[in-house]
């Protein structure tokens, strides 16, 4: 897109913070906020700090060039260029910005990742709402039943039915500490490198990493992907040390992070070093937990 510099009104490219002919300083770079992120590494962070789901349920994939349909992107091609594309539910490509200025495309990217993250907080409200209505209606109509049915019902009859109830609740209840208490005592892998059938992972945080030889580079993934002996290897029959792996270590890549607490199986711990670690974020783009994303109510019709 071409602007216009106010002091020589020449027309050049907005990816330029100053104008080539006269040197004045262009308004448009006026608009990325100093508390965002400048780079892809800190768009990363950013990502990370907000605790979005992986980039495999979002489908923003920062830092990697995807040819899959239905995903979003940034990365730096061969030539040191910065692409920012969107690939569409029919598997063609949109390029939004192709250029020098890490800067301005990291704004284009985090800017629509931003509001693919307000769309995905709408539609849980929405949902939540539709299943709060739903729930008021059934309890709604078995309350006008209830209300029948006592007036049909003698006083044997009601104290049969709580008495009923609260033996139904009781082993409910006991069944569900069971299962909870089964379910809390799950072990999980050791934090660290594992090598299976040709392949290095790196399990922290309850998250899996894979390593890519192509690349050189680490991935997250989740665990349905990761090899069933690994996943479940809580005896460390396929773990290894740093030494084993000679790849890129993962220490140096972003995703790895010095533990908050003496345990890997913390998620919520694990990760407050990103919140604050140097960056001052702007946190109302944090994800809740209890949220779902499906990246089926993304617009992948449009070319942006």
């Amino acid at each position: 897109m071409k602007v216009k510099c106010k002091y020589c009104d020449s027309l050049i490219d907005d990816t330029y913070t100053n104008c080539p002919n006269c040197g004045a300083a262009l308004d448009t770079v006026q608009r990325f906020a100093n508390k965002q992120p400048q780079t892809i590494e800190e768009l990363q962070k950013w990502y990370m700090a907000m605790k979005l789901p992986p980039a495999e349920v979002t489908r923003f994939f920062i830092g990697k060039d995807i040819k899959e349909p239905r995903a979003f992107g940034i990365y730096k091609d061969t030539d040191g260029d910065f692409v920012v594309y969107k690939n569409k539910s029919d598997g063609s490509r949109a390029v939004r910005y192709h250029g020098s200025d890490e800067t301005y495309a990291v704004n284009e990217i985090y800017q629509r990742l931003k509001e693919e993250i307000v769309n995905q907080k709408s539609h849980n409200a929405d949902r939540r709402m539709q299943q709060a209505r739903e729930s008021e209606r059934v309890y709604q109509s078995r309350q006008t039943k209830t209300r029948k049915k006592r007036r049909r019902s003698g006083p044997f009859t009601i104290v049969f039915v709580i008495v009923m109830v609260n033996m139904v609740s009781s082993v409910l209840i006991a069944a569900f500490s069971s299962s909870y208490r089964n379910t809390a005592s799950v072990p999980k892998p050791a934090a660290g490198y594992y090598s299976y059938d040709g392949a290095d992972y790196y399990y922290q945080g309850n998250d899996w990493y894979y390593y890519d030889e192509v690349g050189d580079d680490w991935g997250h993934t989740v665990e349905e992907k990761i090899p069933e002996a690994v996943a479940n290897d809580i005896e460390g029959q396929y773990r290894i040390d740093s030494e084993g792996h000679e790849g890129l270590p993962f220490e140096d890549t972003f995703w790895y992070h010095e533990p908050s607490t003496s345990t890997y199986n913390d998620y919520d711990s694990d990760y407050d070093s990103y919140d604050n670690d140097s960056y001052d974020w702007d946190d109302d783009y944090g994800w809740d937990s209890n949220d779902s994303w499906d990246s089926y109510d993304s617009d992948w019709d449009s070319d942006w």
